[in-house]
């Protein structure tokens, strides 16, 4: 059986806990969000501008671009291109921290990117999957709704980002005690709730991921260099461009899973390419971090 042909086993049910635990992640990270953050965003816009033009525009063609060069499996290059629509990732935060990069920074985008997600990632799926003939295709089986998926992505980050940040907000010392007991309780369930899924398709997953681990690598590496290298076309300084290389290089994979067995039914290559871009992009995230971690921090700015 092709990559194409296989679908990953996950039931109904798992489904539904997999929904619960990411609106649970979100509603943490959320907590840890404040309206000032938004605020930041438009007192210093260059960074913060440069930010969301790679994470919502840039990203997605350079992955369309690769596509087109690599030419993989049809639901690899749509798994691909819906890893590029989905926002920055939730430990982008803790790793531009490590690296000495602009936290503020990181979190800011990280907040905005989130609400812009909305619209920007059923939007980026649908124009940039349609591009492709081999991607058009699966999207047209599957008879894909924007609208669908916006109201899940609604459901899934809109709520749980409203609610934490009002809860942020209002309740700043009871949001705080709560913030560090449900994020590092909801990303170890999250965490072996992906391991089980993994044991479940375990034959499909060594059967497949060879094929994904390189397009992965690249993948990731552009995205990475993108960040950075765009950044310093901009003239921002090294700590925004270390920034803007890791919330670029990390994507909200999980957000990605939830749409994949939602939409698509588990799609071998779409799934396959979400799930070990979700281990991928934290090995690759720390790396750079510690490497950077190395210099000598400087005074951060946006």
């Amino acid at each position: 059986m092709s990559i194409d042909a296989a679908h990953l086993n996950f039931s109904q049910d798992s489904l539904w806990v997999l929904n619960i635990c990411l609106a649970i992640i979100m509603f943490g990270v959320a907590l840890d969000i404040k309206w000032v953050d938004f605020k930041n965003v438009f007192e210093a816009p260059k960074a913060a501008f440069v930010g969301l033009l790679l994470q919502f525009v840039l990203l997605p063609a350079a992955s369309f671009l690769l596509v087109l060069i690599i030419q993989p499996a049809p639901s690899i290059a749509l798994g691909m291109m819906l890893v590029a629509a989905c926002p920055g990732g939730n430990i982008s935060n803790f790793i531009t921290h490590l690296s000495k990069g602009n936290t503020a920074l990181s979190v800011s985008l990280t907040s905005l990117g989130t609400l812009l997600a909305l619209v920007m990632t059923p939007l980026n799926l649908e124009v940039w999957g349609s591009l492709y003939p081999p991607t058009a295709a699966i999207l047209t089986e599957v008879s894909l709704d924007p609208w669908e998926v916006f109201k899940t992505i609604c459901v899934l980050i809109g709520i749980p980002l409203v609610i934490g940040m009002t809860m942020s907000q209002r309740y700043p010392i009871i949001a705080s005690r709560i913030s560090k007991r449900v994020k590092p309780i909801s990303i170890l369930i999250f965490a072996i709730f992906v391991i089980v899924a993994f044991a479940n398709n375990v034959d499909a997953f060594t059967e497949y991921i060879h094929l994904v681990v390189l397009v992965v690598f690249i993948h990731n590496l552009t995205a990475l260099s993108l960040g950075y290298y765009v950044a310093k076309l901009f003239g921002l300084s090294k700590e925004n461009r270390k920034t803007l290389a890791i919330e670029t290089g990390i994507q909200n994979s999980g957000l990605g899973l939830v749409l994949i067995f939602g939409f698509f039914q588990g799609l071998g290559g779409m799934a396959i390419v979400a799930g070990w871009w979700g281990i991928w992009h934290i090995l690759s995230g720390l790396a750079i971090a510690s490497f950077w971690a190395r210099s000598a921090p400087s005074t951060q700015t946006i």
